[in-house]
């Protein structure tokens, strides 16, 4: 069933054993951990079953960079794709004693390093540019004034140190084009002219009848093979029925030969984890609860890109979906169809520092901003963008319910509606991370507008790290993390506003005594506003601390 438990009749333990296997009816494979016979049932011949032993699990369970350790069975298969309950986050109900903090800052989005806190917790929005870096201008992005796009649905924007330019992968023209705008210095953006269609910005040309909905576009900044360093995904409405497929490019401007994948729904992305060299697909996938009208996702991982793209559907496991505190911490006045709850519309991911940072796109008010409402109104779906944090590349947490990027519902605004996070999520830098969407305002040469038209791309901003902060409101607090552990580097970096207060840490034992030359009073108190500032100690830099 859902939980994963066998429910078949046929099936019984006879004795314990330490190897693993495989039971196999109807197609459908099934773990279980001992020995097994079969009966018969009405209907069941010995010969419909097969069964085979499974490799032998002896080594232990993957440990991650973190000190988590992954369930025996990866992806897990007991996400809960019935209801509106919470998805659970493992690694938070059951911490690893010790923390790993080598890779990456270390955030507080969660309670992950937190063991005991008098500090109160703040989540953060991004802040929306007034204007956008990127409008339709070209007749490819004009749509013929129908559907004007110039925004990724996804696609992809980043830096490329091999010549030093920004590169951002869009929308152009709705259910057109695939093109490319490059930057200098990540905002202002100009149409670069390509080869693949004399005088566009096409990175490549559809075959005829086809036509584009989502794309992904990914620079691999790891891989091996030079050849593989951009890395495509497109999902393409055709004559024959809808498909999916994978490419991979040198330059970024010429991709070869496409692979289809999987089967998928439209909207469908990956994305890359660093922390495992895992490629990802953020597949759509339908609920069964409300199959009419519903939107979720599935989760598929592999180590090469092109050859694992082509996966079989019972590869994929169901892996995120809205809740009930999507609908009960909904914005004030917004409106649901009982059977139509708050539904996830997309999910993006990127190893940021020391966690995966999504944004969950969620589609909400469908008795206001249901599809055909929208049609016949010219007004974009209400979409807003929502962070969710995770630390195994699965689980997400998301303590906060706000959103994060929020449309703003106004008229004439480019960032109206329909919120799109972009492939790679957001541009990095010293100060601040700049998040690039697509923001719809519905304006369209049609009589009533369109709720696809008027698409362009612009930026969010957000304190570098600014997720979530913790405040003493103007009194001394004090907040324990939980113990750590770093095998590499020797200094301490805080990232703070204490302009109008003071910043001291103190580095204790395992039995929580303060180590000598590490205590409140050997530290420097930090009184400055910055994104990374060095915290100095009495006893020096923290090499001799390493491996404790």
């Amino acid at each position: 069933d859902e939980q994963g438990r066998l429910q078949m009749s046929v099936l019984w333990v006879e004795s314990e054993a330490e190897n693993r296997y495989m039971f196999t009816f109807d197609g459908d494979e099934v773990r279980v951990d001992k020995w097994f016979t079969f009966g018969t049932f009405k209907g069941l011949e010995k010969d419909e079953c097969v069964y085979r032993r499974a490799c032998e699990r002896n080594e232990p369970m993957e440990e991650l960079y973190n000190g988590i350790r992954l369930p025996d069975v990866w992806p897990p298969r007991d996400m809960d794709d019935m209801s509106l309950s919470e998805l659970p986050v493992p690694y938070l109900e059951n911490r690893p004693d010790v923390a790993k903090i080598d890779v990456g800052r270390q955030l507080f989005v969660d309670d992950f390093l937190i063991e005991e806190n008098w500090l109160e917790k703040r989540f953060h929005q991004a802040v929306l540019d007034e204007t956008p870096v990127l409008a339709p201008e070209t007749p490819m992005e004009w749509n013929k004034g129908v559907a004007p796009v110039a925004a990724p649905f996804t696609d992809g924007c980043w830096y490329d140190p091999a010549d030093g330019v920004y590169r951002l992968y869009y929308h152009a023209g709705w259910f057109d084009g695939t093109a490319l705008a490059v930057s200098a210095d990540g905002r202002h953006f100009t149409r670069k002219m390509l080869d693949n269609q004399v005088g566009t910005n096409r990175i490549f040309v559809p075959k005829p009848g086809w036509q584009r909905d989502g794309s992904c576009v990914w620079l691999d900044q790891e891989t091996e093979h030079p050849e593989e360093r951009y890395k495509m995904f497109h999902y393409f409405r055709t004559p024959e029925g809808d498909v999916a497929q994978v490419a991979v490019s040198a330059d970024g401007m010429h991709f070869g030969d496409p692979v289809t994948t999987g089967l998928c729904g439209d909207n469908t992305s990956f994305f890359y984890n660093p922390f495992r060299r895992k490629w990802v697909f953020s597949i759509r996938t339908g609920l069964p609860s409300t199959p009419w009208y519903s939107r979720g996702r599935s989760y598929y991982e592999c180590d090469r890109f092109m050859e694992g793209a082509s996966w079989a559907s019972d590869q994929i496991a169901f892996w995120q979906r809205c809740d009930v505190r999507d609908l009960r911490e909904s914005e004030p006045g917004t409106i649901y169809n009982k059977n139509l709850p708050p539904q996830l519309y997309h999910l993006n991911c990127v190893g940021y520092e020391s966690v995966m940072l999504g944004l969950f796109a969620i589609i909400k008010g469908f008795d206001q901003a249901h599809n055909a409402v929208c049609e016949n109104s010219g007004v974009p779906k209400h979409i807003d963008l929502h962070a969710g944090f995770s630390r195994d590349g699965f689980h997400f947490s998301r303590d906060n319910r706000s959103p994060f990027i929020r449309c703003t519902d106004r008229p004439g605004s480019w960032a109206r509606g329909y919120l799109h996070a972009c492939g790679g999520l957001c541009l990095v830098s010293p100060e601040e991370l700049a998040f690039p969407i697509a923001g719809f305002s519905g304006a369209s040469s049609a009589e009533n507008g369109n709720l696809y038209g008027g698409a362009a791309t612009g930026f969010a901003r957000l304190r570098r790290d600014g997720f979530a902060s913790l405040h003493a409101n103007g009194t001394r607090q004090f907040m324990l993390t939980r113990k750590m552990r770093f095998e590499e580097g020797r200094l301490l970096f805080i990232n703070a506003n204490a302009a109008e207060g003071f910043v001291r840490a103190q580095i204790e034992d395992e039995e929580g005594r303060p180590i000598p030359g590490y205590s409140f009073a050997d530290c420097v108190p930090m009184i400055a506003d910055s994104t990374k500032r060095q915290l100095v100690f009495r006893g020096g830099d923290l090499s001799a601390l390493r491996g404790r």
